[in-house]
């Protein structure tokens, strides 16, 4: 395990044992401790997605197949927000597909991309189950509802 200490803070390994003392197994964390690291680091690189497999006793490939499925772990770097826009049925009905146009041109980035001030990085997301405040937007863990232009400034203003 000393290889984990050098990937691996104190602080994240002490998170992911407490995450697996409450489950049946220590795979069952998975999920639980790549939210760990990613909440410490912005993102899962190879060599934390490595040591957590070790941590868990299970194969890299098991779990990078985990962290793919699911669109809120980043397997590469994002930037300080990471800004999901839902392009769900619901939200697409009510101008989603707009709104997605709209956000791309005022942060000056294209959907999978990050500004350049490491500031934003947009992305898409399926659904947020927030139909009834389509169309909606998730800003790290802020979810925004009824978006439009109009209110962009106030919106992205609160994220520095």
């Amino acid at each position: 395990m000393s290889d984990l200490i050098q990937i691996l803070s104190d602080e994240e390994i002490a998170a992911i044992e407490h995450e697996c003392d409450h489950l049946p197994d220590r795979q069952s964390a998975a999920i639980g401790a790549m939210m760990i690291v990613q909440k410490h680091r912005g993102w899962v690189s190879d060599d934390s997605l490595n040591a957590i497999a070790r941590l868990l006793d299970m194969s890299p490939e098991a779990l990078d197949s985990i962290a793919t499925f699911y669109n809120l772990i980043f397997r590469q770097p994002v930037g300080r927000h990471v800004v999901m826009v839902c392009d769900s049925v619901s939200c697409y009905v009510m101008g989603a597909d707009g709104l997605k146009t709209q956000v791309e041109e005022y942060l000056g980035i294209k959907m999978g991309e990050t500004t350049e001030d490491d500031r934003f990085t947009l992305l898409p997301i399926v659904c947020l189950g927030a139909c009834d405040r389509a169309p909606t937007m998730l800003i790290d863990e802020e979810l925004v509802g009824d978006v439009s232009a109009e209110n962009f400034d106030e919106i992205f203003g609160r994220f520095e």
